[in-house]
């Protein structure tokens, strides 16, 4: 089993270049020097936590972007997958299609998880706030998902 990353507070965030819901990819070095990112990992669409977690940042999300700063919900399913998740919650921001989990592996975002007793590698609930010159400014490794978007919120008016 590969070695899991564990990435913190001052570090470069890993670049990346993902299919968005929106059309076309995100990169985010797109991004540096213009815009804060949000970049949240999340195991499946349309799942309890995984919803709660992204209505919370749809209903947050006109004041997040008011901070300059952009949102990402990122999980291994599919680009229709996504869509259907976006339309049955009018989720207003991009979800990115990370099939390969290659991203969360760079962002220790993939692991061994555990249900029932029985153990599996899948997504690992987690939150990178990533400043405009690229480097994270706040990482949540343990992330309820419920009010999850007001939590950043909140961090963002610090």
């Amino acid at each position: 089993m590969a070695e899991v990353i564990h990435l913190d507070v001052g570090d470069t965030a890993p670049d990346f270049t993902l299919p968005a819901s929106n059309g076309g990819n995100i990169s985010l070095r797109d991004y540096f020097g213009k815009k804060r990112v949000v970049l949240y990992f999340y195991p499946k669409d349309d799942t309890s936590g995984c919803t709660k977690e992204a209505c919370s940042f749809r209903d947050n999300i006109v004041d997040i972007e008011a901070k300059d700063t952009v949102v990402f919900g990122v999980s291994p399913d599919s680009l229709k997958s996504h869509d259907n998740f976006i339309g049955k919650f009018d989720l207003n921001f991009p979800l990115l299609s990370d099939e390969g989990h290659k991203v969360a592996e760079a962002y220790g975002a993939w692991g061994e998880k555990s249900m029932y007793g029985k153990k599996y590698m899948g997504v690992i609930r987690k939150t990178f706030v990533i400043g405009k010159d690229g480097k994270l400014e706040h990482v949540f490794h343990k992330v309820d998902a419920d009010g999850h978007g007001k939590e950043i919120l909140d961090l963002l008016d610090k």
